[in-house]
């Protein structure tokens, strides 16, 4: 009999930072470290990941971080965590290793598993399981304890025309639900969609009908995880004649790792080089970053690309996933494009390129396990609460469907769930800026957004340390708030109301520096908010020579 908690740092009510934690006893099981992409209200982020003050403090009882998928939501802050933990055991199939590696990570430090072959931590277990997905090598976990399995399916679809590195073994699956599941954690984002996912995943025909009516360079965006994607273009552009460039070290280097391990298959003689990139039959993939949206495309439009300059006769594929957050940028990209004269084609509606469970996907899924538990994960929270619609569709009781918020706790305790149990880890979103490791904070972000709308006003002033008294200054240097040549009457006033200021707080033996910059912050804020109801950020810098 076991004591076992679920609770999640991320993923729950939001799209991406998936990490999820499972206790049994004493042993901590963690599945998948995802980060989220910021918008452009978190001004300057380049991505979001979970708060692991939890597993920091309990790094201990941590046995494994075991991650589903290549793809970024999924395990994309696995670099962060292992600054905070080197010595912490990252699992991880073949492929999904290679992305780390190739991020960077060292490969000593991954444990390489194969699907199907059980993982033994003394009384407890966890069974890989193959998925469809649109990364080769996607699995879902099965975490065996004495009272039951315990679940987590990843991301997938079912679809069986999906073969070799992208199958999926339903009789596996099938067994388990067999032997009894505890609790079963499944996926949401697609929960709303009616029907199964496939065959509106798959993409060939829809790429082959879009080469074949466009002549002239085509050049495709891509997220260079999405290998099923990367093959269903290759598969489009057979016999065509025309040549593929891959743009970017980066993306050379997965595309040629996919197809060593048989995960793509394509004609060596379909491969351009640099040479090709201004031929007029030419398709460039053009690799997208995990931080900045359409960054390389932006940079083409710019003409700050060094080997690509676009053409008014260029078409301009966006095959890769459209999210919420970056719904504004694909928009201004698309405007700047269309003023190019570019031809721009996106994936249609009823298409898709994500990889995610459909409702009958869910049912059959739900089905299959016939779990105790049924938790709905990953999504925003009416994406899950669809999802434990189906699952009461099917007869589960409502009380054995599970709805949390990150940090919400759920206790199982000898194989029946604590509906008593209200316990909460505290979980923050931790904001990541450039190379910086550490969470910019919600201040920050806050400072950012008061100078992006009302600028700056910066105060100086120099006094003389022996005498007393105001040697420079006050000068007022604005910037993004006021022009400051038609503004000059406002700028004398600046000065007098700041100079007044110092000089009342100035004595024969102190200068009161922190009455000085509080006062000219909370005087100055008034008069600029009076005459121009804006609200700038104010600095004042006082200082003794």
């Amino acid at each position: 009999m076991c004591n076992i908690k679920i609770f999640s740092l991320g993923g729950l009510d939001e799209m991406g930072k998936n990490c999820y934690v499972v206790e049994i006893d004493n042993d901590i099981f963690v599945f998948d470290c995802g980060l989220k992409y910021a918008n452009e209200n978190l001004y300057g982020i380049d991505y979001i990941i979970p708060d692991f003050e939890y597993l920091i403090k309990n790094q201990n009882r941590i046995k494994g971080v075991f991650l589903t998928h290549g793809h970024y939501e999924n395990m994309g802050a696995t670099e962060d965590l292992l600054t905070e933990i080197p010595k912490v055991k990252i699992f991880a199939t073949k492929f999904t290793k290679f992305i780390l590696t190739n991020d960077g990570i060292d490969e000593k430090r991954i444990r390489e598993i194969t699907p199907h072959k059980k993982i033994n931590f003394g009384p407890v277990s966890i069974f890989p399981i193959n998925v469809n997905h649109s990364t080769p090598d996607a699995v879902m976990y099965v975490l065996n304890t004495k009272d039951g399995a315990i679940v987590y399916t990843g991301d997938f679809i079912i679809d069986p025309k999906m073969k070799d590195k992208y199958a999926m073994d339903l009789g596996k699956i099938a067994y388990v639900g067999k032997q009894g599941v505890l609790a079963l954690l499944c996926e949401s984002v697609f929960s709303e969609r009616i029907g199964h996912t496939s065959p509106a995943h798959r993409l060939t025909t829809f790429f082959k009908d879009t080469i074949k009516h466009h002549e002239n360079r085509m050049l495709f965006a891509i997220l260079p995880t999405h290998i099923y994607t990367i093959q269903e273009i290759f598969d489009a552009a057979a016999n065509t004649h025309r040549k593929i460039v891959i743009m970017g070290k980066n993306l050379q280097n997965i595309i040629n790792f996919a197809k060593k391990e048989g995960y793509l298959k394509f004609n060596d003689n379909d491969l351009g080089d640099l040479s090709n990139i201004d031929d007029k039959d030419s398709i460039l993939l053009i690799q997208d970053s995990k931080e900045n949206p359409y960054a390389s495309i932006s940079k083409i439009i710019n003409g700050y690309d060094k080997f690509i300059k676009l053409k008014g006769t260029d078409t301009i594929v966006f095959a890769e996933p459209q999210y919420d957050s970056s719904e504004k940028t694909l928009v201004k990209v698309q405007n700047e494009l269309a003023t190019h004269g570019c031809d721009i084609i996106t994936i249609p509606k009823e298409k898709t390129i994500l990889h995610h469970a459909s409702s009958e996907d869910l049912m059959i899924m739900i089905d299959l396990l016939k779990p105790k538990y049924y938790m709905p994960v990953k999504g925003e929270y009416r994406y899950m609460v669809n999802n434990a619609n189906i699952a009461t569709e099917l007869n589960m009781p409502s009380e054995n469907i599970i709805l949390k918020q990150n940090g919400d706790v759920v206790e199982i305790v000898n194989g029946e769930l604590n509906h008593e149990c209200f316990d909460h880890i505290k979980v923050n979103d931790i904001l990541i800026d450039g190379n910086s490791t550490e969470d910019v904070g919600e201040l920050v972000i806050k400072d950012r957004e008061m100078l992006s709308e009302n600028g700056i006003v910066l105060i100086s002033a120099t006094i003389s340390k022996r005498d007393k008294v105001i040697l420079v200054g006050p000068e007022v240097t604005t910037r993004g708030f006021i022009y400051v040549k038609d503004s000059t009457e406002m700028i004398d006033e600046i000065k007098r109301i700041s100079l007044n200021i110092i000089e009342r707080n100035i004595t024969e033996n102190y200068v009161e520096y922190n009455k000085i910059k509080n006062e000219i912050r909370e005087e100055l804020g008034k008069y600029l908010y009076h005459e121009t109801e804006c609200k700038p950020m104010i600095i004042a810098v006082v200082q003794e020579v």
